[in-house]
């Protein structure tokens, strides 16, 4: 979950850390550090608690530390408190050696104790530290810092991604990693390693994917590669295309607004080369009808919102499909014994490709045999790479912590691709299917007209922003949806926030229903609104404030009882979550923007979990 950035060419190093780790600090805040070598000074680090800015300004952007060869990284703490001792990078004891890590290393307490009886101290509580420790302790043994590295790789248990460098190899970035993101970029007497290719598009656009058990040796004039077996190998480089300003907030004064109002265009670029004469083509699926035919169960594994976007689809693949389709949190998945065999499908859905509970649990599949079809947004990144099927969101770069057209483009594609399987299938008729299409190709539109007409939901986030604890509730797809509110919601803004089916309201949950309360009402599945009405009658008779989301031609009837409606245009029902999720990520940016919040860093959160 951590950032990391590593350079080594001809310029200062310093201010071109400083400006990767800030395209990453969505990957964490806790704290920020760099070490640069240069041949005067020798190894020099600054490290500090709290946002970049606190480090940037401590060295002036830079301009303080001199040395074309340096580390650096932005924190989001795992072990020990985020302060200026635990921040990374850390130095080996004799100080000529500085890491940086993301990842955790399940062994490091047995590390340390070993080392302890040789003598080493420790300054931190952090993994990392132990790791470095270790490092120069074979270093010290093997005078050569690449077999110091390869001895550290197969003593420690655990996922990593390591940026280091060492005083005696002066022009010289070693790279390892196992089951965390890690890239070399490519460029002209220069060099690079980062978390993510946001940190070095502006320098490069030319990128190795490392994979796991990999270690790389970059300097200013090349990079070299090599196995777990310290055999060397060849890698292919890959061009990364979008535009550097997709990373920029361009104007808006948070990327999560700007990603927002970006989703329109997601979604079409998503949709519309996946349809071709009226059908669904989806060419890089090998799925054949044989194999679909004799798919027994179907399972959809993701986590947070990727995981609400997989109960979104249980509902309409299982109409659709008229397959059993079983949800399941990717951090569970593993550990539950799964029925997973030869005529299970497993679905992974993870906006990074990099998730480590949906990398375990895609592994956890194939080890029992069954096939996985990957739903990413970063090409080439690990889960990619690894099922045996990937398609691919084209969302583009989303850098606020809280998704939302990630989240919105997966939704689309699980649509497209049930509409595939179905046909396939012959268990969707042609009408229903035609409408459907047609509806998520005239998305994009509808989705502008909920964009443009925005000035309720800022007036309904104004009114109801102090309060401490509010419920969603709705049935079927309303419900499904009402988990991505309530999350969008209880991560930027901080309010306790709770999405319930509203079935279930009356078996515990109304008992905390009181006079002021505020009840998010979700009432878009039309088949089930006059249901959805009679929820709000009970929460209201409990003295509750009911803010509805509804479509446009439901509002006034509901209208008759919330105390509060938002409309939005009405589609197909299996396409409806996607215009329905749009007020609630706005509600839940107004909201945090009343309350004061740090919007695109929300504490506590980074982007991509890499760390179980």
């Amino acid at each position: 979950m951590c950032g990391i950035i590593g350079y080594v060419g001809h310029q200062q190093a310093a201010p071109i850390l400083l400006d990767g780790l800030a395209r990453m600090e969505y990957r964490g805040y806790d704290s920020a550090g760099v070490a640069v070598r240069s041949e005067t000074k020798g190894l020099q680090v600054y490290k500090s608690k709290g946002r970049l800015q606190v480090l940037s300004d401590m060295i002036h952007g830079g301009a303080d530390v001199e040395g074309t060869l340096g580390i650096g990284h932005t924190r989001w703490a795992t072990h020990g408190e985020p302060n200026d001792i635990n921040a990374h990078p850390h130095v080996s004891e004799d100080g000529r050696i500085a890491m940086v890590h993301n990842g955790i290393i399940e062994n490091y307490m047995e590390i340390k104790q070993q080392l302890l009886r040789h003598g080493v101290t420790f300054k931190s509580e952090t993994d990392t530290e132990v790791a470095a420790q270790l490092l120069e302790f074979h270093y010290n043994e093997c005078h050569n810092m690449l077999e110091a590295v390869g001895r550290v790789l197969r003593r420690i248990e655990g996922s990593y991604a390591f940026g280091i460098i060492c005083a005696d190899y002066p022009n010289a970035l070693i790279a390892a990693r196992k089951d965390s993101p890690l890239i070399i970029g490519c460029g002209e007497n220069e060099n690079f390693i980062a978390s993510d290719v946001t940190a070095v598009i502006s320098h490069t656009r030319d990128v190795i994917y490392m994979e796991d058990g990999e270690i790389a040796v970059l300097t200013a004039e090349g990079v070299n590669l090599f196995n777990d077996e310290m055999d060397p190998i060849d890698k292919p480089h890959s061009h990364i295309d979008w535009d550097v300003s997709a990373a920029e907030k361009g104007g808006y004064p948070h990327f999560m607004l700007k990603e927002i109002f970006e989703q329109p265009e997601a979604v079409r670029k998503t949709v519309s080369p996946r349809v071709r004469e009226g059908r669904v083509v989806l060419d890089d699926l090998r799925l054949t009808k044989e194999y679909i035919q004799g798919v027994s169960r179907i399972f959809i594994v993701a986590c947070g919102s990727s995981y609400h976007v997989g109960m979104v689809s249980k509902y309409n693949w299982e109409r659709l499909l008229r397959r059993p389709v079983e949800v399941c949190l990717a951090s569970e998945f593993r550990y539950c014994d799964p029925l997973v065999g030869d005529h299970s499908l497993v679905i992974f859905i993870s906006q990074s490709g990099e998730t480590l509970d949906t990398m375990a649990a895609l592994r956890e599949t194939k080890r029992r045999g069954g096939r996985t079809l990957a739903v990413v947004n970063v090409v080439g990144s690990s889960i990619a790479r690894e099922a045996d099927d990937v398609l691919y969101t084209w969302a583009g770069p989303e850098i606020a912590v809280a998704t939302t057209k990630a989240y919105s483009t997966q939704l689309v594609l699980m649509d497209l691709i049930a509409l595939y399987l179905g046909d396939l299938l012959g268990t969707i008729e042609k009408t229903e299917y035609d409408t459907i299409l047609h509806e998520l190709e005239v998305l994009p539109e509808k989705l502008e007209r909920v964009l443009a007409s925005i000035e309720d939901v800022k007036y309904f986030a104004s009114r109801y922003f102090n309060h401490d604890s509010i419920f969603f509730i709705g049935r079927n797809l309303d419900y499904a949806m009402g988990l991505e509110g309530s999350l969008k919601l209880k991560e930027i803004s901080y309010i306790h926030s709770e999405a319930y089916a509203s079935g279930e309201l009356k078996h515990g949950t109304i008992s905390l229903i009181e006079p002021g309360t505020l009840v998010v009402a979700l009432g878009t599945y039309e088949p089930l609104f006059d249901k959805a009405m009679s929820n709000v009658v009970e929460v209201k008779a409990r003295g509750a404030e009911v803010l509805a989301l509804a479509t446009e031609p439901f509002k006034e009837k509901m209208a008759h009882t919330a105390d509060s409606v938002i409309a939005v245009p009405e589609t197909h029902p299996v396409v409806q979550p996607s215009l329905g999720v749009v007020p609630l990520q706005l509600f839940a940016y107004y909201v945090a923007l009343q309350r004061g919040c740090d919007i695109d860093k929300p504490r506590n959160l980074a982007k991509s979990v890499t760390v179980e």
